[in-house]
């Protein structure tokens, strides 16, 4: 059979065909981690598995759907590589004395009524001079929970002020990757896409600045006695030589991120000034201080809190996290490939009689895809590509969609346990994506936002009316087939 014959027997699923894999993996999962206490992995590889018999099925052969979910494996290869060396950093920086340096200054600056709005404030500032959620989060991120840890805070609110601060960096930073993205698929100029975002972002940002700080004064009761924490600062320094010339490490890296440095030889950087540190300010041996870049810093302490901040690290820690995005981005493949999202977009847009519809829908096609493809990427391309020419037919700016898939794409994907972004912020910060997701504000509110701005017709951008009528009509009949 020819190429051209063999496309022709290929099948679109209908919506009910492509809820099946959908839905089987929201059972499986709940069914596996809920009930039979597995790790995510097992589930979605057995979904992954009823996806391909559905693409075969449907008339694709193995070779394609092989291909298909290779190449999307391939689009996580980047992160996979940044989550190593974040592994890395975090050994390196503990052998080195880094984190414990301000994890003991930390103590004290911060206090536990205003600590989740400074941690949320600080990260900002970090992820919008690195342009990288990732990055903040693998350096200012991991020494704010050895301070929340030290000082006694529920860390589930610790990594949800971490994560609500750094996702707002990347969003607005002209050096992100994602912030590119976005007006990139939709025709856009970036600094006209983030000028439209501020209009949701910062609202968004201030409420959860104000959640934090009335979180804060709830828990202002519940304080670590000074003696706790000289007690944790005493251990620290016994351990470790705490001087503020270590605190040039993760200034350096930041400054390269800054200076628009990419983020893997920044990162490989920050890992060799971590091992010379430990070497010159902790005095390991070379060969040491090497291991902990794979195997982690490792050392029997007395104290919990302690050893809980100490031994951590290496990219052995990162494989458990590594695994789960290989799986998750090969289900994403196969669904993609079968024309499963495609189709599920398609039934949405039958409800997008408005515009505040249209916006709806495709927040909900970005956490959807957050969820079924397991990728950042990947809800911010296929719904900007999907939306395109429904935004189009109603004549809206494509800066519209842009802002909407960064408000409900980007900054969604880090409350999904299986995710890439899910998955490398519970190998970062040591908290799962379930237990942080209830205070990663921002996170939550943004979408919102976006849903609220377009049923009120509040900060939307129309483009001028023109002939459309025909391409209206012919884009509504494919909708219609769904």
């Amino acid at each position: 059979m020819n190429e051209s014959n063999r496309k022709n027997t290929v099948k679109s699923p209908s919506l009910m065909v492509a809820m099946i894999p959908i839905v089987f993996m929201i059972v499986s999962l709940y069914v596996g981690i809920a009930l039979l206490d597995l790790d995510a992995h097992i589930p979605l590889l057995i979904s992954g598995v009823v996806a391909a018999f559905i693409a075969l099925w449907l008339g694709h052969t193995w070779g394609d759907l092989e291909n298909s979910f290779l190449n999307t494996v391939r689009l996580s290869l980047q992160a996979v590589i940044i989550l190593l060396i974040i592994g890395s950093i975090i050994g390196t920086w503990i052998a080195a004395g880094i984190v414990p340096t301000m994890v003991y200054y930390g103590l004290d600056l911060l206090s536990p009524t205003y600590f989740l709005v400074s941690a949320c404030g600080i990260s900002c500032v970090i992820a919008l001079a690195s342009g990288n959620a990732w990055t903040a989060a693998g350096t200012i991120g991991i020494a704010i929970m050895g301070i929340g840890e030290g000082l006694g805070m529920n860390l589930a609110m610790v990594a949800g002020a971490v994560i609500s601060g750094v996702y707002f960096g990347d969003k607005v930073s002209p050096l992100s990757e994602t912030t590119n993205m976005a007006p990139g698929i939709t025709g856009v100029e970036l600094f006209e896409h983030i000028k439209h975002m501020m209009y949701t972002t910062i609202p968004a940002l201030i409420i959860s600045l104000i959640l934090f700080t009335i979180i804060g004064f709830q828990f202002s009761g519940v304080q670590t006695s000074m003696e706790e924490i000289q007690s944790l600062q005493h251990q620290l320094s016994e351990i470790f030589v705490v001087t503020p010339w270590l605190l040039s490490a993760p200034a350096l890296v930041i400054t390269m991120m800054a200076f628009r440095m990419p983020a893997i030889p920044a990162l490989t950087m920050g890992t060799l000034i971590g091992v010379i540190f430990a070497i010159g300010f902790q005095g390991m041996n070379a060969g040491d201080a090497f291991s902990v870049i794979y195997y982690g810093f490792s050392m029997e302490v007395g104290v919990e809190v302690v050893g809980n901040l100490l031994n951590n690290g290496g990219m052995e820690s990162m494989m458990y996290t590594v695994s789960l995005i290989l799986i998750a981005m090969a289900f994403g493949g196969i669904l993609e490939k079968a024309g499963i999202l495609e189709a599920v977009v398609l039934a949405l847009l039958k409800f997008a009689k408005n515009t505040g519809s249209l916006i709806a829908s495709t927040v909900a096609t970005c956490i959807a895809t957050n969820i079924i493809a397991c990728d950042q990427y990947l809800s911010i391309i296929l719904p900007g590509r999907m939306f395109s020419k429904a935004y189009q037919n109603k004549n809206l700016h494509p800066k519209n969609l842009s802002r909407t898939i960064e408000d409900a794409g980007t900054m969604t994907s880090p409350l999904v346990p299986w995710n890439t972004c899910g998955a490398f912020m519970y190998g970062t910060l040591g908290v799962s994506a379930l237990s942080y997701a209830p205070f990663a504000f921002l996170c939550i509110i943004s979408p919102i936002m976006a849903i609220i701005y377009g049923f009120l017709n509040y900060k939307i951008e129309y483009l001028p009316i023109d002939s459309t009528e025909n391409e209206h009509a012919e884009f509504q009949k494919k909708v219609e087939v769904y």
